[in-house]
């Protein structure tokens, strides 16, 4: 499971014209799944991102969570994590998961993670296309992968 995250100040995804979730201050989560995750990579990637420290605290240091600060999280599937580009210019995605796997660990990590910060968390529209605004906040970007967890 791989995914980007990014601070932001706000964040949207709109779907054919109408915005479908909306969030303030908090975290833009872009998630990938591939064949070989299980509900094990998304209980280690909730547990990371829930406990994150990326937000200042009163001395301008990264030294909060997105728990301490009572942000929001929008979560947006994203396949394309999984682009293999080592051959010609045109990217594959073999590594991503079919529907049938994907789709219930991506309602499982937004399920968790919604537990873990005590909020409802934005979600984009799983195969749509999707238009994502945001206002990075930092910038702060960073990638996480759950088969690198050391």
């Amino acid at each position: 499971m791989r995914t980007v995250i990014q601070r932001v100040q706000h964040a949207s995804v709109t779907i054919n014209g109408s915005i479908k979730s909306s969030i303030g201050n908090g975290l833009l989560l872009l998630l990938g799944v591939e064949e070989a995750d299980t509900s094990e990579d998304v209980d280690w990637l909730v547990k990371k991102v829930a406990a994150l420290r990326i937000f200042d605290d009163e001395n301008g240091v990264m030294n909060r969570s997105l728990v301490d600060v009572e942000g929001e999280a929008l979560v947006v599937s994203q396949f394309t994590l999984y682009a293999s580009y080592k051959k010609g210019n045109r990217p594959s995605w073999f590594r991503a998961a079919r529907h049938e796997i994907s789709v219930p660990l991506y309602e499982e990590f937004c399920r968790k993670l919604s537990d873990a910060i005590g909020k409802q968390v934005g979600t984009g529209e799983f195969g749509a296309d999707m238009k994502v605004e945001l206002l990075n906040d930092g910038p702060v970007t960073i990638c996480m992968d759950t088969k690198n967890k050391e």
